[in-house]
């Protein structure tokens, strides 16, 4: 996810900076934005460690500039039970997962508080609203950087700052981390359907930052599970005990690459933004088109109401 906004916003413009633990995918980033023509700063840094990225902030104002846009997207995550996860993996996936993006706040406010401008984007998932079987660390992360997002909301608002700080909740997506998370199952790890490629998610992150959103979803699915949980919560309780493990595993034969929960995996090859699911996944989404589009796509829905009135109206005359 986080090398499909790297190609995303160096398209559009930015010069980029990259903070992750591998050497060949800090590499192949670094690639994807000098060919569009920014500049490119890889930083090899683990998110977990505040110091680290404290000091990787520092070193990108130096060599690039004033940070405008600042993404927190970095994770590691299992499919296993969770009496299955020890101690050392549940706290290494929730350190990344959500203290990595507690870090890039803490940095980006840093920076951007005094010049009382910039906008932070948190990447988040449906599964901060309704967690699923099989991944209770990333589901725990994701609720709570939910609460922390809008919290620090507030905190801005309370201050009255400018800086912006906004959510980007997504679904099931075609990325490498089905080839290289923790995986305790007989199976192979796939995304729940319907999915959507990494480009599509990463058009609606930029497009959050260019126009701070509170949060802004992506993906049918994400639509359905966020309001399906508000309306029967139990039945999809029971829906999710019954589908949700054999719904995350596939006997494709796909290739597995090793855990990358405490080292990293694309360090002598590049993987690139996607994974191996693109038979199955989108490359739009009517979702974050209508949020890109709010006035175009309340209009077109005004008028599609006025036209079938107009019909209903007609049929009774």
């Amino acid at each position: 996810m986080g090398r499909a906004c790297v190609r995303e916003f160096a398209i559009a413009g930015y010069d980029v900076a990259v903070l992750a633990r591998g050497a060949a995918g800090l590499a192949g980033a670094a690639a994807d934005i000098e060919s569009a023509g920014g500049r490119a700063l890889t930083i090899e840094c683990d998110v977990a460690d505040h110091d680290a990225v404290d000091a990787a902030a520092d070193r990108v104002e130096a060599e690039l500039g004033p940070i405008g846009v600042w993404v927190n997207v970095a994770f590691v995550g299992a499919l296993a039970y969770f009496w299955d996860t020890d101690p050392d993996e549940y706290r290494r996936m929730t350190e990344v997962t959500y203290f990595g993006q507690v870090n890039g706040v803490r940095a980006a406010l840093r920076v951007m508080r005094p010049r009382d401008r910039g906008s932070i984007v948190n990447v988040s998932s449906a599964m901060a609203y309704r967690s699923i079987p099989l991944q209770s660390a990333y589901c725990g992360a994701k609720h709570a950087i939910k609460g922390m997002t809008e919290s620090i909301i507030t905190e801005l608002n309370a201050t009255g700052s400018n800086v912006t700080i906004g959510l980007v909740t997504l679904p099931g997506v075609n990325t490498t981390q089905f080839n290289w998370n923790l995986n305790k199952m007989p199976h192979h790890p796939m995304p729940v359907s319907p999915i959507v490629q990494p480009e599509v998610c990463a058009s609606a992150i930029r497009f959050s930052a260019e126009h701070p959103r509170r949060n802004m979803w992506v993906g049918i699915s994400t639509a359905y599970t966020i309001l399906g949980n508000r309306v029967v919560p139990s039945f999809i309780d029971w829906y999710l005990g019954k589908k949700g493990v054999a719904s995350q595993q596939t006997d494709r034969g796909e290739p597995r690459w090793g855990s990358n929960v405490f080292e990293p995996r694309d360090v002598e090859e590049d993987r690139g933004a996607r994974g191996e699911f693109s038979h199955k996944a989108a490359q739009h989404d009517p979702v974050s088109f209508v949020a890109k589009n709010r006035v175009a796509s309340l209009l077109g829905a005004g008028a599609g109401i006025a036209a079938g009135a107009a019909v209903l109206a007609r049929l009774r005359s």
